[in-house]
């Protein structure tokens, strides 16, 4: 267990705060790579859980690397240029791989600059609230290296091609209002209510079957990738499986009998 990663439960809503604020949140150490994918794990283990919202402690959201440590060619970023190739598979693109398996519908909680693979880390996860102060950029080529973390994968599918070569050529940061603009992120909130605001989308989430949700994050994975015949195929072996389970029956009596249903993850 380390502090470097503080993690809450609240009913079926798990919280993840990034907790290194002094230098503001980095992600580059294996102190936090292992800690985020441990947290993942955790989760994917855990059927009670539902969803998991991502945040940072201080006022960032988070730095992204080390640029200390890079200046400094230590850990991840010491060697030869194989020593470092493997660094970066073996140590920060451990995070895009956890998550991107994370079974449970993930939020990212903005509360502040998300800097280089800070900006990725936001974009690795399902839905993005960020605060007012918020500011992201694809920062990568100011201190002169690219995007090591999954960021030219993960960003053009998330703002489109152009802007996404706009902020990856420029390395040049948006701010919150941009950002809601452009949709990398979904609302922008006042910054002593981020956290309300993500827990209250936690629970709309939170409040359906937890088969559910998982099964429909994995179809918008697959539909990334997958053509439309083989991503039907693949719903109709997991809508098979959803008929079949106590929650549909649960969901349906609860609408027709005018009532909240009750879910059991069965």
């Amino acid at each position: 267990m380390t502090d470097a990663l503080l993690t809450e439960r609240t009913d079926q809503v798990v919280t993840w705060t990034l907790n290194l604020p002094e230098s503001r949140n980095p992600i580059s150490d294996d102190e936090i790579i292992d800690a985020l994918v441990d947290a993942v794990e955790a989760a994917n283990a855990d059927d009670d859980v539902r969803v998991a919202i991502l945040t940072g402690a201080g006022s960032a959201f988070s730095s992204g690397g080390n640029v200390k440590h890079m200046r400094d060619g230590v850990g991840m970023f010491g060697g030869t240029a194989a020593e470092l190739r493997q660094g970066y598979r073996r140590g920060i693109q451990r995070i895009p791989k956890a998550l991107y398996h994370c079974e449970i519908p993930t939020i990212a909680a903005v509360n502040g600059p998300a800097i280089g693979a800070g900006c990725d880390l936001a974009l690795m996860c399902d839905m993005r609230l960020a605060s007012t102060t918020a500011v992201f950029a694809e920062s990568f080529a100011k201190v002169g290296i690219i995007p090591g973390d999954g960021g030219a994968w993960l960003l053009p599918r998330a703002i489109g091609l152009a802007r996404a070569s706009e902020m990856a050529f420029t390395g040049d940061p948006i701010d919150a209002t941009t950002a809601l603009d452009w949709g990398l992120v979904s609302r922008v909130c006042e910054p002593d209510e981020l956290l309300a605001q993500a827990h209250a989308l936690a629970a709309r989430v939170a409040s359906n079957p937890p088969h559910v949700l998982r099964m429909t994050k994995r179809l918008l994975r697959e539909g990334q990738q997958q053509s439309l015949e083989s991503l039907l195929e693949l719903s109709a072996a997991m809508q098979a499986i959803a008929h079949q389970t106590d929650d549909h029956h649960e969901a349906v009596d609860a609408m027709l009998e005018r009532r909240p249903p009750r879910f059991t993850g069965r």
